[in-house]
């Protein structure tokens, strides 16, 4: 479904990232890329910089720059917008940013904001068992012990809401 390749001259003012003791195999600076379902964008996900790094047993990607995915509903239109300050692989399936999460629901106006998330891909959803913090478009702040949504982030529950709730959300 993605392609990640990438070839990357080493600049004399590049960073190079360590993980387990390992310097990334590859490196590319602002990467745009598109996935598509059934010849439909799904997401378009851009990171200033993307590094994969190999090893016998596995091979890790990790966006050390942040992140931003954008997923859209069924019509094409932006169904939500996630933006964090770090994203990795955490195997085949699994992808977790972390760091100042924000979720913005552009069909509600809402907006989930937490230290952790994770997509599964296989499952095609995302979920954080982190607090969050819910900003309903009316302004009202309710919090939560996680959530669970569907990956493209059009249908999503607050585990163990509390705080402001209007009454009509009931």
């Amino acid at each position: 479904m993605m392609l990640f390749a990438a070839c990357h001259s080493k600049s004399p003012n590049a960073q190079l990232l360590e993980f387990e003791g390992k310097y990334p195999d590859e490196s590319a600076e602002n990467i745009t890329i598109t996935v598509s379902d059934s010849g439909q964008t799904a997401f378009i996900v851009n990171t200033p910089m993307l590094n994969r790094y190999e090893s016998p047993d596995t091979t890790y990607l990790d966006c050390p720059k942040g992140i931003t995915i954008v997923s859209f509903n069924d019509f094409g239109r932006r169904q939500a917008i996630v933006t964090a300050d770090y994203a990795c692989q955490i195997n085949n399936n699994l992808y977790k940013a972390t760091h100042n999460v924000v979720i913005y629901d552009y069909g509600s106006g809402d907006s989930v904001i937490t230290d952790e998330v994770i997509w599964d891909q296989r499952m095609r959803s995302i979920y954080s068992t982190k607090s969050v913090k819910q900003v309903k478009h009316d302004g009202s702040i309710n919090y939560g012990d996680g959530f669970n949504a569907d990956e493209r982030f059009t249908k999503y529950t607050i585990i163990h809401p509390h705080g402001e709730m209007v009454g009509y959300d009931f």
